[in-house]
């Protein structure tokens, strides 16, 4: 071990490769290092101080044989000094020129403050030495008239200077008010707190060695982001990374790999409790009725079931790895940046769909095909139409090869009028309840001259369903006008509508809810 009193140089190690994670991410650093026979200490960095020192792990490859014997992060504290520093940008030295000048603004304007304080005591006590001389009988009128024209004169001179002082101050804090702005959106305070790595190593020869280090570092993070272009019967969608670092250092020409992977996250088995079954016996009252009522049910899909609130990436519960095409650079000032990592074209088949329950609209929908080759991640999709940017939506996570609905917006040209009655009567020897709901739908297409083409128009509406034997829901085909085109197990009943330039239809739905004498609550 080398126990010399000189300083040992810092040799650079940059950072080559980066794994962005969920909430953190994981740098990896390479130098070619120099190396004599025997043990020695090396001094490698900068590096971030922010690094976990757990995470250190170093790796030597050469020719000869070496041994990595000790790796620590050392980090030294490097205090502000109180004028401007050597690695201050012309803003910030900006900055501090307008802060010392505010400074001695402000002591002139007290001092002229004080002054002219001070001469209105002076003109104070003048105005009473004349009224008591002229009481007494003297008459000095021309020494007075000087003594006030002199205090006078000064008390305006100082004014002025005063007025003209605080008008620099006002300019002052004007200037810096936009330097701080300036400074908070694009500038980056000096770095106090560095670290430096120290590596002991033992090589049994001279020669290079290859020094390969990782470590994980936190205050970075990255999203998936979307851009989908719609020509005619193609859509091109354009999947890109958002990518946050604010770690203290550059990371310039990486390669990036973009992970769902969260490291921080402790997995523990559910806990397993009792679940406690019990029967008792039902009542007179509880044997003669069937208590039912109506709820809402989110039709389930497969996939995650999602979290509201939660953030994170909806990966479909398992880790997935993309890796950007080429190198890129990510500065260190906390703001978001965009890394393409793909693209594909697909065949699109477009719906203009409305579900009038829910919103009196008529949808465009693009149905297309995930061709890219991987799972497309769940984030927020930019829509670019025929007329430009249309808007923003959202992507669930799709699978490769699965198909993809994105909605492109409200047609401006089309209305849905929802118009509903509701009927009970009581039938028959056993005295059952029959609900009768009508719903018609008014639709109305205004276009523009020169369209001739027809529109098919999706309209889902939907019917409840029955989970109870007591409770009959019935779908009356011969009142519906036109008959639905179908209806699905859940209750969704379809119907494909076209409508020609300028047309009107009317869509009529009725079903029945039939209930035997002993049901309440219906």
């Amino acid at each position: 071990m080398s126990t010399s009193s000189e300083p040992i140089p810092l040799i650079a190690l940059p950072v080559t490769a980066v794994t962005c994670m969920e909430d953190r991410a994981h740098l990896e650093r390479a130098a070619v290092l120099d190396l004599t026979s025997g043990t020695q200490r090396l001094r490698l960095g900068p590096v971030s101080a922010l690094a976990v020192d757990r995470t250190l792990h170093a790796e030597l490859t050469a020719g000869h044989s070496t041994t990595v014997l000790d790796v620590r992060i050392v980090r030294s504290w490097t205090p502000r000094g109180p004028g401007p520093a050597d690695d201050d940008s012309a803003l910030r030295r900006r900055m501090t020129t307008l802060e010392e000048e505010r400074s001695a603004l402000e002591q002139q304007r007290d001092r002229l403050r004080a002054r002219v304080e001070l001469l209105g005591r002076v003109a104070a006590d003048l105005l009473r030495d004349i009224a008591e001389g002229a009481g007494s009988g003297e008459t000095e009128r021309g020494r007075w008239s000087r003594e006030l024209d002199r205090v006078d004169g000064e008390r305006d001179s100082c004014g002025e200077r005063l007025r003209a002082v605080e008008a620099g101050l006002a300019g002052i804090a004007s200037e810096l008010s936009e330097a701080h702005r300036a400074m908070d959106l694009y500038g980056t305070e000096p770095a106090e707190l560095t670290g430096h790595i120290e590596l002991a190593v033992h090589s049994s020869a001279d020669g290079r060695a290859e020094l390969r280090l990782s470590h994980l570092v936190p205050c970075a993070l990255w999203r998936p982001a979307y851009r989908a272009v719609l020509n005619g019967q193609d859509l091109t969608l354009d999947t890109d990374a958002i990518v946050w670092q604010n770690t203290g250092e550059d990371w310039s020409n990486v390669r990036l790999t973009l992970s769902t992977a969260r490291s921080a996250s402790a997995a523990e088995p559910p806990r397993l409790g009792e679940d406690r079954l019990t029967l008792t016996d039902r009542s007179a009252a509880e044997r003669r009725t069937v208590q039912v009522g109506l709820r809402e049910e989110e039709i389930a899909e497969l996939g995650p079931s999602p979290v509201l609130g939660l953030p994170g990436v909806d990966d479909g519960g398992e880790v997935r790895v993309l890796h950007s095409p080429a190198p890129v650079s990510v500065p260190p000032d906390g703001r978001a940046h965009r890394v393409p990592l793909g693209s594909f074209t697909s065949s699109a088949r477009s719906e203009y769909t409305c579900s009038p329950e829910l919103s009196p609209l008529v949808s465009q929908v693009v149905r297309f095909d995930n061709r890219s080759g991987h799972a497309l991640l769940a984030g927020p999709v930019d829509l670019i139409g025929a007329g430009g940017f249309g808007g923003r939506g959202t992507l669930d996570f799709t699978a490769p090869g699965a198909p993809v609905d994105l909605a492109f917006g409200s047609r401006d040209d089309h209305r849905v009028l929802r118009q509903t009655e509701e009927t009970r009567e009581t039938a028959g020897i056993a005295q059952r309840t029959v609900l009768t709901r009508t719903v018609r739908l008014h639709l109305s297409r205004f276009s523009a001259p020169g369209e001739e083409d027809d529109r098919v128009i999706v309209l889902r509406e939907r019917i409840p369903v029955s989970e109870v034997s007591a409770v009959e829901v019935r779908l009356n085909r011969d009142a519906c006008s036109p008959v639905p085109d179908a209806v699905d197990t859940d209750g969704i009943v379809r119907w494909n509508i076209p409508l020609g330039p300028g047309s009107r239809r009317t869509v009529t739905l009725v079903y029945d809810v039939s209930a035997s004498s002993k049901v309440t609550g219906l």
